[in-house]
Order: C-alpha cells, then sequence, then structure tokens
C-alpha cells in the first residue's frame, strides 16, 4: 500500500484506537514541546484514545514522565509510560536477582544513575574494571567518538558484555543532532565486544508496551515516531500500523532521501503526517 498523507493527527485518531508515541522528535525536541504537541495529547485522551509513550531512552520510566511534566505536558493526558531503560532494569533485577559484586561501567549522560539504582552492580569507572557495561546514553554533544573508543576498549578486549538500552544512533541536543547512544554500541562491536539491544525497533520493547495496554487488535493500534529505524521499522515488526512525523531526525530530508531510507531498513510507514497537533 502506498503511504497516505495526513493534514493533523485527528486524521489518525479517526482510524485508530490505541496510539504508541515516541517522545523525542515528536512530542518535542529535547527542550521544547513542539507547536501543538501538548494540546494533541490532551485531544487524544478526550476523544477516548488509549496512548503509551514508548521511548529509546537509557532512563527508566518516572524520570522521563517527570521531564515531560517539566517541559509542559499535561500530567494525566497519557496512560502509560514505557523506556527502554525501564524494560532493561526489569530484565536486570530478574537475571541479577541477590548476586552482588558484578562491576559494571556506566555510560550515561548528566551524572544520571536511575539506570542502576536498586540493582545489585558495583560501580567502576574504566573498562579495565568492568564486567558488563551498561550503555544508557550518550554525551556525544561534549565527547567525540575516540573519547568512548578509549574508554571502552579495554572492557571489548576483556570480553565484557555490553547492554544498550537507548539503541537511537543520532539525538537531538541543544547544539543540533549528534551521535547517540546506538552509535556507541555499534563501535564497540567494532571493537569486538557483544552486545545486547534493547529498545526499539527490537521486539522485547513492543512486546512490554503491547502487554501493558492489554494487547489490543493490531488494526487499531498505530506506532507514531519519527525515526524510520527505530519507530517505523519496530512498530511494522510488531505488527502495527505506522505513522511517520516529519519532525525531529527527518525534519530537513528530502523526499528522496526519505525513500532512501525507507528501502535501505525495508520500513515504509503507513501514514504521514507534517507535525504531531491536532
Amino acid at each position: 500500500m502506498a503511504t497516505i498523507q495526513l493534514s493533523a493527527i485527528r486524521d489518525l485518531a479517526e482510524r485508530f484506537d490505541v496510539f504508541i508515541l515516541d517522545q523525542f522528535g515528536v512530542l518535542h525536541d529535547g527542550t521544547t514541546p513542539y507547536p501543538g504537541a501538548v494540546d494533541a495529547l490532551v485531544q487524544l485522551k478526550q476523544a477516548g484514545k488509549r496512548t503509551l509513550l514508548l521511548s529509546n531512552s537509557g532512563k527508566r520510566s518516572a524520570p522521563n514522565e517527570a521531564r515531560l511534566v517539566k517541559l509542559g505536558f499535561v500530567p494525566g493526558s497519557w496512560d502509560h509510560f514505557l523506556s527502554s531503560g525501564e524494560v532493561a532494569w526489569q530484565r536486570l533485577r530478574k537475571q541479577l536477582g541477590n548476586e552482588a559484586g558484578l562491576r559494571c561501567l556506566l555510560i550515561a549522560r548528566d551524572g544520571d544513575r536511575s539506570a542502576v539504582e536498586g540493582l545489585p552492580l558495583t560501580m567502576v569507572e574504566t573498562g579495565e574494571e568492568a564486567d558488563i557495561v551498561l550503555l544508557s546514553a550518550s554525551e556525544g554533544d561534549r565527547h567525540d567518538l575516540g573519547h568512548y573508543r578509549q574508554l571502552l576498549q579495554p572492557a571489548a578486549a576483556r570480553g565484557a558484555k555490553c547492554l544498550c538500552t537507548n539503541p537511537d544512533k543520532i539525538m537531538l541536543t541543544p547544539v543540533g543532532p549528534r551521535f547517540g547512544a546506538g552509535r556507541i554500541a555499534e563501535l564497540y562491536a567494532e571493537l569486538g565486544g557483544a552486545v545486547t539491544w534493547i529498545g526499539k525497533p527490537f521486539p522485547e520493547i513492543y512486546a512490554a508496551a503491547l502487554d501493558m495496554l492489554g494487547n489490543p487488535e493490531p488494526t487499531r493500534a498505530v506506532c507514531v515516531g519519527d525515526s524510520i529505524e527505530h519507530d517505523i521499522s519496530g512498530g511494522q515488526g510488531a505488527g502495527l500500523r505506522t505513522a511517520l512525523v516529519m519532525t525531529g531526525v527527518v525534519e530537513t530530508s528530502s523526499p528522496a532521501e526519505r525513500d532512501q531510507l525507507f528501502a535501505e531498513h525495508g520500513a515504509t510507514p503507513d501514514f504521514l503526517v507534517r507535525t504531531f497537533a491536532w
């Protein structure tokens, strides 16, 4: 089927009951809500739609929700929030049990420790000491890839496994797009390290999201995102319909460039919408 161009989110609301929404690049740019996004969430709620915000954030769900409120989004205008960091934390909690002492090198942003709080891990600062690398965020606006290569090469050399809880290869920052945690995970694999990916487009996070939503009829659910590689490919892999918004990482792309990305990732959205506005 050819991609259908829609004028606004209300057109999607006429077709679907359940909305799985990306946050960065759809609702906000990292610092400010996109015009109309706050109201669009409220309108979906008032229209009786169920919404789950699904994010490739290495932070757990609660800090992400708190940030949305600080940005000006209305508490209660979404039903659920699920981050890749939350899925990873729950997985590690079950796997580690009461085991203590596993040495973890955490790659995060702004000193955030939510990815490991409450887990029986011993935190270390260097790759030489690490049994596991937990890659939850990038500081690509402050460091180049050479910084991460130097930090991680010893860990890869000694066989430390890497858990990447934010597969995004590009992130939005106040100084423009920069490489994300997903690119650092690719670097770790290039160094010979083993990487486990948690987040979009991988199946585990979609299974958890659909379970939170009560496993709705797939034809009544739509995934809305700005990343073809993560949101569109992941949604389609989960058997859901998809809508690409023309903000975030695709905001400056031409139609030809988008078509190239559709072919590269084997994922063409069912719908195109200019912005997440009602």
